[in-house]
């Protein structure tokens, strides 16, 4: 049982008014004729009493207890709410990316939740500067962020990479060779970067999906190459071995990120003379 009434039986014990909703709720099935009347007198009674389980009474008494549906995954939700705002996107890697994102994942994994500073600080304001525009997709994050194992990427080389940069991100794999849904040779995940942040020039073999959630944010594609400000939901498509660069702007730069190939390459460096100025840059 799946649909609205079904859900609301399960309103949280105790809440003020529950006991009336899980009753109204029990009014329409026995009107569907999905529960008898005993079973529904059982609901008005409880209803009396917000903190009363009408299920641990049916129970008792041997009645048959209403099919409780099963609630979504919080995984499962984000998933859908990624993929569904990835696929409304335009850019040269659309059809490379959509052939990795089927409407069923597959059956999901139970990762390891682990606990991360700088998602602590730094995703709640990400998802309020997001939220406006996309409030579906930011509540299946947040509903999700606790279930995810966010990692604080060590391969770069501190010294090369900038120290800003290597304790003040993080990153949280959803679809891959080791995420709760499980694919070969792609990959789908979150990205998070504290404000101000350089992420310095780089390159990778994976062809690379950015979808920033936030922005105004500073990229270019190649050491030496103009700062070009792009604003939130304006997807960067990274063919293989380009060179790309991010500065972050004044909020926390959020977004989800897919590589289409080559997952297991490693990205690497690309030195330029300009870090510093950069680093001091600010973006509105």
């Amino acid at each position: 049982m799946t649909d609205a009434a079904a859900r609301f039986l399960n309103a949280p014990l105790g809440a003020p008014g529950s006991g009336r909703v899980r009753y109204g709720a029990a009014m329409d099935l026995w009107q569907s004729g999905r529960i008898s009347a005993e079973v529904l007198e059982v609901f008005r009674v409880a209803a009396a009493h917000d903190s009363r389980d009408p299920f641990a009474i049916l129970k008792e008494r041997g009645l048959p207890l209403p099919e409780r549906p099963m609630m979504e995954n919080p995984l499962n939700s984000l998933y859908s709410a990624i993929r569904d705002y990835v696929l409304t996107l335009d850019h040269l890697g659309a059809a490379e990316v959509r052939a990795g994102l089927p409407t069923d994942p597959g059956p999901g994994r139970r990762m390891p939740a682990r606990t991360n500073a700088v998602v602590d600080r730094w995703l709640a304001p990400a998802l309020a500067a997001a939220g406006a525009d996309q409030p579906a997709l930011c509540a299946a994050i947040e509903r999700a962020a606790g279930a995810l194992e966010w990692v604080t990427y060590g391969g770069y080389p501190p010294e090369d990479i900038g120290e800003s940069f290597a304790s003040g991100h993080a990153f949280a794999m959803i679809k891959g060779g080791d995420a709760p849904f499980a694919s070969e040779n792609f990959d789908l995940g979150l990205f998070l970067i504290a404000p101000n942040v350089l992420y310095r020039d780089h390159a990778h073999p994976a062809p690379e999906l950015y979808a920033p959630l936030t922005g105004p944010h500073g990229w270019r594609f190649g050491p030496g190459r103009p700062l070009i400000a792009k604003p939130a939901h304006h997807p960067v498509w990274n063919p293989p071995n380009q060179p790309h660069m991010t500065k972050v702007g004044a909020v926390p730069f959020l977004c989800v990120f897919v590589w289409t190939g080559d997952v297991d390459k490693t990205a690497y460096v690309l030195p330029a003379d300009d870090w510093a100025a950069l680093e001091a840059l600010t973006i509105a």
